[in-house]
């Protein structure tokens, strides 16, 4: 049974095993981060957080991951921030922003995403203003599904530097 936030963070951290991002970082850097900024949100969200590109990135399946004992909400979420296969990565956004949780969960996955030395690793200067516009893009969908204060918290916890992009008085 996968019923605790601990036990969730295990679980994701061995299905990613020696996996590493677009920088050379091990997986589990952003898996943590995209969890941390989530925990103002409670077990479920911070659980979801944990997993929210197993099923996209790893041999586990949603269904996997429900017989293995993680909660159904939790892998329903993670299977809304799964992009399918043939969608759209914008088609993807509109997707995840109509369910409150997920929106949450893929706005923590953004904002990490996009932290400045993240994005100052790439390489290619072509790819990573490719990378900048896709995640600007998701965040003008993302942002408006999620109460103000919610989307604050998050990008205080992963990434201030996002405060800038913030619309109107009281950032």
């Amino acid at each position: 049974m996968f019923s605790t936030v601990e036990q969730v963070a295990m679980l994701a951290i061995g299905a990613h095993g020696e996996q590493v991002d677009k920088i050379g970082v091990p997986y589990r850097e952003h898996l943590r981060a995209v969890a941390e900024g989530l925990e103002p949100f409670g077990p479920l969200v911070v659980m979801a957080g944990w997993l929210h590109d197993t099923i996209e990135d790893t041999p586990w399946t949603a269904a996997g991951l429900r017989e293995a004992g993680v909660s159904a909400r939790v892998v329903a979420v993670v299977d809304l921030v799964t992009r399918r296969e043939g969608e759209s990565y914008e088609d993807m956004i509109t997707r995840v922003a109509a369910d409150p949780v997920a929106a949450l969960v893929k706005i923590a996955d953004n904002a990490h995403n996009c932290l400045p030395e993240r994005l100052a690793g790439i390489a290619s200067e072509p790819e990573r203003r490719r990378l900048e516009e896709r995640y600007r893009g998701a965040r003008r969908i993302l942002w408006p599904a999620a109460p103000g204060d919610s989307v604050r918290s998050i990008i205080s916890r992963v990434n201030p530097a996002l405060f800038a992009e913030l619309p109107g008085p009281g950032r």
